[in-house]
């Protein structure tokens, strides 16, 4: 290791230790500050590890969390970067929290932004890929899903051969050729039906042909058993299948993956693809499904992700959305609580929320006028734009209120007329409330799962 290099460790140690020590942070600000010293330093950190990367637009977060739990039923050295500091610095700042010197057989699960991979792979070399899907996300920043798409592709390209873990049941995932290897997951629960896609739908174009695609079953979104009737692309043969949704409520389900039941403490079947997605990873490396079923089950709540806070008896979902994809599906899961709850709905537009928030007219809000939801809040900096788009939904004057500052909002939780509820917020959004439910003693924190 070369005095840079050493020079780079140590100042991303101390300054780690200064900001987790006194400020309760440091997830990237330790890695950008090594990168400076060092630009390779991502190089010398990750020296003999087993790198699995998780990429996509929904799910990278509870898909690496339940992937880390299930590898560490089976490896004693597990590293992962669990705030979802998924940019270069804060993989860089992951590898300097590592305390397994010396070790044997350690893996690094690690959440990589789409438009950071290339990046990260310039430096590291994963032996494994796991794509969970592509959505249109972040329009200004990703362009459309086929922009997103070969980022991704490029970044695993530069480790040619290391699989790629892909969701089977979305077409763009076997639009294009690869350097690397694939090998596909996806759902087979049901009996083939003939049926087509919502017209509201992104990515339902043949990508050899350019006809519309049917489907012989669909999830949600573009997801399903895709065909073409006007040449010969279809969905791939899976190699790992979910064969049965046994039970599906809006905190839990239950299913068979290749002849094993397991089961999840989240709601809504976009987690049940993550929970399919980290089990691939694990029979991928020959974890038994005991163990599987363990990591699965595992009870932590990932920071925003159906994140349960009590708030003075109040018990409060916390959910991250970014996208219309992904709203649609927390609609659903919503749609299935047995009780009435209430609504908030905090949507920022800074940077890392996107600044283009017309996304929002996407989203079925339509469906919430249908729910038992005696009264909704639009906060945050863009209040204005939630109230109009709830009222255009349905939602009645009389059950909405405009909340713009996060304090008044948390005091407004606290006179809601039911026990439970569901807060909806862009990741800006989840962090500022997070830390105003932090100062008020709420959750201990502002970035980890309280």
């Amino acid at each position: 290791m070369g005095i840079r290099s050493q020079a780079a460790i140590f100042a991303g140690k101390t300054s780690q230790w200064l900001l987790q020590t006194f400020f309760k942070g440091g997830s990237s600000y330790p890695g950008k500050l090594a990168l400076k010293i060092d630009p390779k330093i991502l190089d010398t950190l990750a020296k003999d590890y087993e790198i699995i990367v998780v990429t996509g637009t929904n799910g990278k977060t509870l898909t690496t969390a339940l992937t880390v739990n299930i590898l560490r039923q089976e490896f004693d050295h597990v590293l992962t970067n669990p705030t979802g500091a998924n940019m270069e610095q804060g993989i860089v700042s992951t590898f300097l929290s590592a305390k397994n010197k010396g070790a044997k057989n350690k893996f690094a699960v690690l959440e990589i932004d789409e438009a950071s991979l290339s990046r990260v792979t310039k430096y590291i070399e994963p032996k494994l890929f796991l794509f969970t899907n592509i959505f249109r996300d972040q329009m200004d920043r990703y362009g459309e899903i086929y922009t997103t798409y070969k980022l991704i592709v490029d970044g695993a390209a530069q480790a040619p051969n290391a699989p790629i873990l892909c969701n089977g049941d979305s077409p763009i995932f076997n639009s294009v050729e690869t350097v690397n290897p694939r090998k596909y997951y996806g759902f087979n629960h049901q009996p083939d039906k003939e049926q087509m896609a919502h017209h509201n739908t992104d990515g339902l174009l043949c990508p050899k042909c350019h006809h519309i695609l049917h489907y012989k079953m669909i999830t949600y979104a573009n997801l399903g058993k895709y065909y073409c009737p006007h040449c010969d692309f279809h969905r791939p043969e899976l190699d790992v299948q979910l064969t049965e949704m046994v039970r599906m409520d809006n905190v839990s389900a239950d299913f068979v993956i290749d002849g094993a039941e397991y089961g999840i403490a989240v709601g809504g079947m976009y987690n049940v693809y993550n929970a399919l997605a980290a089990t691939a990873v694990a029979e991928h490396y020959g974890v038994a499904p005991d163990k599987i079923r363990a990591g699965l089950s595992y009870d932590e709540k990932v920071f925003g992700r159906q994140e349960i806070i009590n708030i003075e008896g109040k018990q409060c979902t916390l959910i991250l959305v970014k996208n219309p994809v992904g709203l649609n599906q927390v609609i659903d899961m919503m749609g299935l609580a047995p009780y009435p709850f209430s609504l908030v709905s905090l949507l920022n537009a800074n940077y890392a929320d996107g600044i283009d928030v017309s996304w929002i007219w996407d989203g079925d809000h339509e469906a919430l006028a249908t729910m038992d939801i005696p009264e909704v809040i639009a906060g945050g900096d863009r209040h204005q734009d939630m109230a109009l788009r709830l009222k255009v939904a349905g939602i009645s004057e009389d059950k909405l209120r405009e909340i713009p500052a996060l304090d008044d909002t948390v005091q407004a939780i606290k006179e809601l007329p039911t026990d439970h509820v569901y807060i909806l917020a862009t990741y800006t959004a989840v962090l500022q409330l997070r830390k105003s439910l932090a100062a008020q003693g709420y959750i201990q924190g502002g970035m980890n799962g309280a």
